[in-house]
């Protein structure tokens, strides 16, 4: 198995340098390493943009850790891997726009390797969170999403990671689906439905790294300068709060992180600067934000 470090550094710069010309302010660039000798070595690179034209914050951060077990995020769906030191690669993003037009995004890719050589996988994915319903762009991303599935399982795979994407950004405890989807996979490997050797599993992740743009930016760009009001803008921080809960309740990714003593800072990027609560709906909901529940809710 060849050192995938330099690919995600490729990803990682990529998405950098496109997303902060969209912006038209730079990310911000933090190089960090953990301490030798914890529970979790290794360091990465968490690029950050505040205050920006169009993103309110946007993170892209890329990791490079090893541990001396992995945690029980981990291993819930591969008990006899319990215990086994890993090393983990993988660049994950989340952008949080200041139009409400816009929709949130976040990516995820990853490669999980024990240090035995016994065991590797990848996972990752990407999905669109908006707050209003647009059926153009909901077309627009599913259409990225299957082109990017069709030459590597074609139409079954692309039914299999999207609807595996609705179950995951789900938040239980509401029956909401967390926005419109997208793709996800976990445990790619040999074993798996649409999986195969590791260079043909490391190929479909690094499709999907580089579809992302091609699905988010067109959105971004058709939604950035559409006036809103202030009732708009209450909806967006009523609907990040949403964020928020899945990112803390049910998120793998984020718990991983925790679990393994990862560098909080950098796991928590991912939190949107502003969000709300509050008792209930929003009482003065319009037709937009109706139909952006409708779109969400689960059925029972």
């Amino acid at each position: 198995m060849r050192e995938l470090k330099p690919e995600f550094e490729k990803i990682l710069d990529t998405i950098v340098n496109t997303l902060g010309d969209v912006d038209g302010r730079a990310f911000v660039r933090d190089v960090w390493t953990k301490e030798p000798g914890g529970t979790l070595e290794g360091g990465g690179t968490t690029c950050i943009l505040e205050g920006g034209e169009v993103f309110e914050r946007g993170g892209v951060a890329l990791s490079d850790v090893r541990g001396k077990a992995l945690p029980p995020s981990a291993t819930q769906r591969n008990p006899h891997l319990a215990g086994k030191p890993f090393r983990a690669v993988g660049v994950s993003l989340v952008m949080h726009p200041k139009n409400p037009n816009v929709p949130t995004s976040h990516l995820n890719v990853r490669s999980f390797r024990t240090e035995d050589g016994s065991a590797w996988w990848f996972g990752g994915g990407f999905d669109l969170t908006p707050y209003f319903h647009e059926v153009e762009d909901e077309q627009h991303w599913h259409q990225v999403c299957r082109e990017t599935c069709e030459p590597h399982g074609g139409a079954a795979m692309h039914e299999k990671l999207k609807a595996d994407c609705d179950t995951y950004f789900t938040l239980k405890h509401r029956q909401e689906r967390r926005g419109l989807g997208g793709l996800f996979f976990d445990d790619l490997n040999e074993s798996h439905p649409f999986g195969g050797d590791f260079e043909r599993c490391f190929g479909f992740t690094r499709s999907v790294a580089q579809a992302f743009l091609k699905a988010y930016v067109p959105l971004v760009h058709r939604r950035k300068d559409q006036p809103f009001t202030e009732a708009e803008r209450a909806w967006q921080l009523h609907r990040r709060g949403r964020y928020v809960e899945f990112n803390l309740v049910w998120d793998r990714g984020t718990h991983f992180g925790l679990q393994s003593n990862g560098r909080t800072e950098s796991i928590l990027m991912s939190m949107p600067p502003h969000a709300t609560w509050r008792y209930g709906e929003p009482p003065d909901m319009t037709d937009r934000m109706r139909g952006l529940l409708d779109r969400v809710r689960v059925s029972a």
